[in-house]
């Protein structure tokens, strides 16, 4: 017993210094994101100059190593002032059998599973299949509620996924299931990421699982392949909050007809399965009619189009986001309504649009301008616009709306109710089409482009005082659009 001391004590110590890691780690990250990322990361050795860790999962493994490493090594270096090198291998189900998979098993169910929402462990009821069988999808740290933008169009889905987070474990399931649906880039997944967060930090004996429709089908292939089915299908079951994302991608009749049988056996047992999709249920013509049918049976919320309001607040957020980092970035409001107003189908390509410009603005210290964002995102204003907008479109548009001739739109003529109209044509030339300003002023009469400019300026800047133009302005645009 006295040769083993020296090693227990060198044992006890290694654990005292991993504990001190782990609570700085917590400290700096944050309750959520520890829990998430480092909450099974274990201290294998310290060998010479290198800290050798274990994870549960290859995915885990990778995304320390590439979002995480230089502040684990900072916080480490604290207790091991020599080492030069953090060195991570992936824990295997059969590694050494010590401890026990049953006593290791509440660190793996523990709501601070890191690489993914649910581990095998956290939903399955034994060891029948391995560990990577029942691995999520890979949540998003930053899609939370706090950082969901809420405006007008995709209120009554917040609330409602905010409702269902709440109620996991606790209470009886008012919306069961949740079903989430709307075009691309609006939030979806970003809601789902926050039901999941919030229910891991509020419930954290829940057992939750985020799968897209595609990693289901490819673990429900891989269990029929390897003759595992039957403990595959029971670990689904044994969870309490199932989210699938993509819905629309679930295909094939063997695999809808086991998630169907998994969504029966759920809701039936007060279990909450959550569902995103790009159309509503009946509109998923290639799904089961049956399937279709239980989808809709619960509350059906759709995300609408963002309107101006919800764009420039995503925007401004965005920023916010940015200049915390670096406190030099600042976008001018004249750029913030040109992008709200130029970018208008997805959440995506705004926060695409705000990385870009810092970008821009960092390597090359040039001022952000209107003319400069324009630039910069042109490629994703070509993308929101499916229809090739001519210029008689809008002069056609400009006349029949406020009842003017064409011939006093083009002339000399400064009264205010031709100068108005004007000016808005001109701005929507240059937010809907791809001519220059010269060739704008060309065609509204023959004037330079400092006077197209003027007038763009002019207009956004009404349009940020005046609600009431700016829903014009809007109402022109859909009407150019359709």
């Amino acid at each position: 017993m006295d040769e083993n001391r020296p090693e227990k004590d060198n044992k006890e110590r290694l654990k005292e210094h991993w504990t001190r890691i782990r609570i700085r780690l917590k400290a700096e990250l944050g309750d959520d994101v520890f829990n998430s990322w480092f909450g099974r990361v274990e201290l294998d050795a310290l060998n010479g100059k290198t800290l050798h860790l274990s994870v549960p999962t290859r995915f885990l493994k990778n995304w320390l190593q590439s979002h995480y490493r230089d502040r684990l090594m900072v916080c480490s270096s604290e207790e091991f002032p020599d080492i030069t090198r953090i060195e991570f291998r992936v824990r295997r189900p059969h590694d050494a059998l010590k401890p026990p998979v049953e006593k290791r098993r509440p660190a793996s169910a523990a709501p601070s599973s890191a690489a993914t929402p649910a581990s095998a462990t956290s939903a399955a009821g034994g060891n029948e299949t391995p560990l990577d069988d029942l691995d999520g999808s890979p949540l998003d740290p930053r899609f939370t509620f706090d950082s969901f933008v809420v405006g007008t169009t995709n209120r009554l889905v917040c609330a409602a996924g905010r409702e269902v987070a709440d109620s996991v474990g606790r209470a009886p399931l008012r919306y069961n299931p949740l079903y989430i649906h709307g075009n691309v880039g609006l939030g979806k997944t970003h809601l789902l990421n926050a039901v999941s967060w919030h229910v891991r930090a509020q419930a954290p004996q829940s057992r939750v699982l985020y799968l897209t429709a595609e990693r289901f089908m490819s673990r429900f292939v891989r269990a029929l392949r390897n003759r595992d089915a039957v403990a595959f299908k029971e670990n689904l079951r044994g969870i309490d909050l199932l989210l699938i994302d993509d819905m629309e991608f679930l295909q094939g009749p063997t695999i809808q007809q086991e998630f169907c049988h998994t969504l029966n056996s759920l809701i039936d047992g007060g279990r909450q399965v959550v569902v995103a999709a790009d159309r509503a249920p009946a509109q998923l013509e290639r799904l089961d009619a049956r399937m279709r049918s239980r989808l809709a049976g619960g509350l059906v919320a759709e995300i609408g189009p963002m309107d101006f309001d919800l764009r420039q607040a995503i925007l401004q957020k965005r920023v916010g986001e940015e200049h915390s980092q670096d406190t030099g970035f600042l976008v001018p409001d004249s750029v913030m309504d040109f992008l709200a107003n130029r970018l208008t189908e997805s959440g995506r390509e705004l926060e695409g649009a705000i990385v870009r410009m810092r970008a821009a603005w960092h390597l090359t210290a040039e001022p952000i301008t209107v003319e400069a964002a324009e630039y910069i995102v042109r490629d994703l204003m070509h993308g929101a616009e499916p229809k090739h907008i001519k210029m008689d479109d809008i002069l056609r548009t400009i006349t029949k709306h406020f009842g003017v001739n064409r011939s006093d739109l083009l002339s000399a003529r400064r009264n205010r109710s031709i100068v108005r109209p004007r000016q808005i044509g001109m701005y929507l030339a240059k937010m809907l089409t791809s001519r220059s300003l010269p060739e704008i002023g060309r065609r509204f009469g023959n004037r330079d482009h400092t006077t197209v400019l003027h007038a763009i300026r002019k207009i956004e800047q009404l349009m940020k005082e005046d609600t009431s133009l700016r829903e014009e302005v809007e109402l022109l645009k859909r009407v150019l659009k359709d």
